[in-house]
């Protein structure tokens, strides 16, 4: 009974304290909508933004480079010969090993 009435005069005496650390508890880790899960889905909504904005780039770039290729008819054939290596009819093609090594610039 000593020990019962001891713990009772430790919480009547810091029940406050006691509070606010549950409630921190509950707040920070335990509920649904934690802090630690808030932070992570900020994480991830700054990752997914940066690759939107990656998505976006290309996009344009690519709308830049179909609009060339259907206004300008030099375009097409030098995309053509370059990357799919078509030639016109009597006119001979050299490949050198060393172009085949370098990466193509398009893709990076």
């Amino acid at each position: 009974m000593q020990k019962l009435l001891r713990i009772w005069n430790l919480i009547s005496r810091h029940k406050y304290l006691i509070t606010i650390v549950a409630f921190l508890l509950i707040i920070g880790v335990l509920d649904e909508n934690s802090l630690i899960r808030r932070i992570g889905h900020w994480h991830e909504i700054t990752t997914l933004k940066a690759e939107i904005k990656k998505y976006r780039d290309q996009y344009d770039k690519d709308s830049r480079t179909l609009k060339e290729l259907t206004t300008h008819p030099d375009e097409l054939e030098k995309v053509a010969r370059e990357k799919y290596l078509m030639k016109k009819p009597n006119e001979d093609i050299y490949i050198f090993e060393e172009d085949m090594d370098i990466p193509n610039r398009d893709q990076e």
